[in-house]
């Protein structure tokens, strides 16, 4: 049963249902490809035009000094404040508004937010704009109906959360914007389905492995040493030793899909020898020995792991591989790493998520950890705020694939849902 003051809320969000389509399509049709960043400002200025017109503080903040920040591509970020008639605790909703490449196999414009059998299309529609315009009507929906609550609503748009978020959450949580005593609650709407609590993610190390050789003519490739070569080697222990390996390591912690609770390898690109030739030009290679080749590894590990194992791992399986191949040479870059993290199911902001799903959907949550990394990675080792989850409309599976979609019905859920949430720990 709704009390009288919490059914007002719930035909607040019901009355905004045309302004949710509408916004969620608006945000799709700003193309704000990552890479290389584009129509960042744009979307910014969107969102600030937007919330400053539901009564909103704005600013706009960019990540100056940043990964990819540049003059060319400026990674920008919206942050918006709503204060309450009296003191009391911040809850911060975290989306970002970058998205990535289109990719091929659509049916539906990428751009055109089309609605059709209930749902929209477009690119970032499900990850993550339809749950940044669900945060906005839930919020805008609250205040009409506790026009006197305690505390503040922030509602946050950030840069570059799909390439590591360090031009977006990581740089706010840098200037103190997710300190403890300016927000106590973080949810960050990513698409973990309406019925799902997310509580945190794997580990990732990501690594540059090359290999060395010697550049020769390709007729006489005995004068040379190729680094493709000894890659294949390594190739070979990755595929014979290390994969093997990690098949047998599962976690205690709720990753979903089930594939996920296990420690997972993927090499995410390979180059060597000539360099790739430059659109338009239609002659041949040249004969060349490759005297580098470079693989790019993906490596997510699990909380009960040790990053410093992970690591000595693959140096390990490469000294395997030197000691069979008398000219081995080779190199490990670490690109960046991120620690697993797993908020308590205890804390304050999942109690109120838990009983607000279960008075909307009439169910209990579904409690998980996602097996990518979001930027709760951020909030948790920058902003030392472990009162984060991610809860959100969509289904993750669609996150960047063809004819991505989000649901509108799922949207209303998880605007009732967030606005009781806000009820909850505001009202």
């Amino acid at each position: 049963m709704h009390s009288p003051a919490s059914s007002r809320l719930m035909a607040e969000i019901d009355a905004r249902r045309a302004a949710l389509i509408q916004l969620t399509q608006d945000l799709i049709r700003i193309p704000t490809l990552n890479p290389p960043g584009l129509n960042y400002r744009e979307i910014c200025d969107f969102l600030a035009a937007t919330l400053a017109q539901a009564g909103f503080t704005t600013q706009l903040i960019r990540a100056h000094g940043a990964i990819a920040d540049s003059e060319t591509y400026p990674r920008w970020n919206l942050l918006a404040r709503f204060k309450g008639t009296r003191p009391g605790d911040c809850v911060h909703f975290n989306s970002h508004h970058d998205v990535v490449t289109v990719g091929h196999g659509w049916t539906t414009d990428p751009f055109g937010g089309e609605v059709k059998d209930g749902k929209i299309y477009g690119r970032g529609a499900c990850d993550m704009k339809g749950g940044l315009a669900t945060s906005i009507i839930a919020a805008e929906a609250f205040i009409a109906a506790y026009p006197d609550f305690a505390g503040a609503i922030e509602i946050s748009a950030t840069a570059d959360e799909e390439s590591g978020g360090y031009g977006g959450v990581a740089y706010l949580a840098e200037q103190g914007y997710f300190a403890s005593d300016r927000v106590q609650h973080v949810i960050i709407p990513e698409p973990l389905n309406k019925d799902r609590i997310c509580l945190g993610h794997r580990g990732v190390w990501w690594a540059e492995v090359e290999t060395k050789g010697r550049i020769a003519h390709g007729s006489m490739p005995f004068l040379g040493d190729s680094a493709i070569r000894h890659m294949g080697a390594v190739l070979a222990e990755i595929e014979d030793v290390l994969y093997p390996l990690l098949a047998t390591r599962t976690t205690a912690m709720p990753v979903v899909p089930p594939g996920a609770r296990q420690s997972t390898l993927n090499i995410n690109a390979i180059h060597g020898g000539e360099p790739e030739p430059p659109e338009g030009y239609t002659g041949l290679p040249a004969p060349l020995v490759a005297d580098r080749c470079r693989i790019t590894l993906d490596r997510r590990f699990l909380i009960e792991e040790d990053l410093a194992q992970v690591k000595s791992e693959l140096t390990a399986l490469m000294e395997r591989v030197k000691q069979r191949r008398p000219s081995f040479q080779y190199e490990i870059r670490d690109l960046f790493e991120v620690i697993p993290t797993m908020t308590d199911r205890d804390a304050p902001i999942v109690r109120s998520v838990a009983k607000a799903i279960e008075r909307v959907l009439s169910q209990r949550p579904e409690y998980v950890v996602s097996p990518g990394t979001y930027d709760q990675k951020h909030i948790d080792r920058i902003g030392r705020l472990k009162n984060c989850i991610a809860y959100g409309p969509g289904i993750l599976d669609l996150a960047h694939q063809p004819d991505e979609w989000i649901g509108i019905d799922d949207m209303m859920d998880s605007a009732r849902v967030m606005a009781l949430t806000l009820a909850e720990l505001l009202a």
